[in-house]
Parts: C-alpha cells; sequence; structure tokens
C-alpha cells in the first residue's frame, strides 16, 4: 500500500479505485504465470490510454502552436506521443519498479524495456482518466509532456519518424511505398515483429521491432539510409 501511495505521489494523482492502478501496472507475463488468480493484463487499458493522450495533445498543441499547418502538427504529436518519448517518462518516475511482471519476463530485463515502459504509460493515464474522468489526467499529461513537445517543436517537430519520411521522398519522386509483415518470433508476451519496405513493389529493406508499428519504422529507417547513400 505504501508503494503504491508513493507512486500516486509521484503521479499526482490519488486514486478513489487503486484497483485501476493496480491493473494498470499488470504486464501480460505476470497474467501467464498467474493464470489462476483470475487477473488481466493492462493491454486493454493501454489500448484506451492511447487514445486519450492523442487527444490531450491535439489539444494541447492545436492550443499552443495556433498558427502551426496540420501536417507539422501531426509530426509533432508523433515526436511526443511516440515510444521514445513515453519511456523517457516512466523512467523519470520510476515507474518499473511497480510493475507486476512474471519472473522469466523480469529475468530478462522487461523493467526496463521501452514498450513495455511506454505500453504501462499509456495503462496509467487510462487508469486516470476512468478513475477521475478528462479534467484529472488532461492537466497531468500536459503538465508531463509539454516541455517534451516544446523541445520537438524547437527540433523541428521531428522525432525520428521515419515512415513519414519516406512517404514524403516517395510522393515526391513518383514512387510508392508499402509495407508487409514477414514474421513474427518470441512469446506472445515478448514479440519481435519483422517488416519489410517495398518500393513500387520491390523490397528494398527490412527491419524488426517490438510492436508492428516499431518494425515498420525500423525498415523505413533502412531504406532511407540505403536510398540516401545513392
Amino acid at each position: 500500500m505504501k508503494e503504491i501511495q508513493k507512486l500516486e505521489q509521484t503521479l499526482g494523482y490519488t486514486f478513489a479505485n487503486r484497483s485501476l492502478l493496480l491493473h494498470a501496472l499488470t504486464h501480460s507475463s505476470f497474467v501467464n504465470e498467474s493464470r489462476e488468480t483470475g487477473v488481466s493484463s493492462n493491454e486493454r487499458l493501454e489500448f484506451l490510454g492511447d487514445s486519450v493522450l492523442g487527444m490531450i495533445m491535439a489539444e494541447h498543441l492545436f492550443d499552443t502552436f495556433s498558427h502551426t499547418p496540420e501536417g507539422e502538427l501531426s509530426k509533432l504529436r508523433a515526436s511526443v506521443v511516440c515510444e521514445d518519448s513515453l519511456a523517457r517518462l516512466a523512467r523519470r518516475m520510476n515507474l518499473g519498479n511497480y510493475l507486476r511482471m512474471g519472473r522469466g519476463e523480469e529475468k530478462n530485463g522487461g523493467r526496463e524495456r521501452d514498450s513495455i515502459l511506454a505500453d504501462a504509460m499509456e495503462a496509467v493515464i487510462a487508469a486516470i482518466y476512468l478513475d477521475g474522468g478528462m479534467d484529472s489526467i488532461r492537466p497531468l499529461v500536459v503538465g508531463w509532456l509539454s516541455d517534451a513537445a516544446a523541445h520537438s517543436a524547437h527540433q523541428g517537430g521531428m522525432e525520428q519518424d521515419y515512415k513519414t519520411r519516406l512517404q514524403e521522398y516517395a510522393q515526391q519522386s513518383n514512387h510508392t511505398v508499402s509495407y508487409h509483415l514477414v514474421g513474427e518470433s518470441g512469446p506472445d508476451h515478448n514479440k519481435l515483429f519483422q517488416t519489410q519496405v517495398l518500393l513500387d513493389g520491390k523490397v528494398i529493406a527490412a527491419g524488426e521491432g517490438q510492436s508492428k508499428k516499431k518494425s515498420e519504422q525500423s525498415a523505413a529507417k533502412a531504406a532511407l539510409d540505403i536510398l540516401n547513400s545513392k
């Protein structure tokens, strides 16, 4: 209980229903090793938190950068709510220390894995939203990420959004880009996805990552490296 109270102090929010927070901190590996308890993982909360986070940051950026065109706002939002940004935020809060995680995942360094930390951060955002509504979570998210938004805007609004950059290259040179998931490996709670990127239907590069989106970004980066070296 004291640990939960400490996390609430870090978050700046006290839950009326603390079971929501515990749910947000429950990784799928814990569920896989504790099936008899009937607990569920934070994956559904992660899904909701992603949408809540996107809406809050879209609203914040719309109000803050009132003369910025839609395309640049989209890039800026993507840079702020990306996995790297959320993982950094989770580390500042020591969120990994509070996760309920299976022994195997913990042994393999799961508490420090970017994808797990970012997913948990989205789940916590959803938990606060469900517990206290948008009026409770909005000022917290803005407080946590406004500096990141300002920094990213100063840097041009791009934080390694390789897919967008590759798409812009393709449009300028009259090419078409597509992505093809070619494989996945590993257990359900720690999968690795492999994706190929095609230019005009021909494979030019491949990448992998711990989500389909991450593997596509990796493939796009590899393609840009190849195209820029020509």
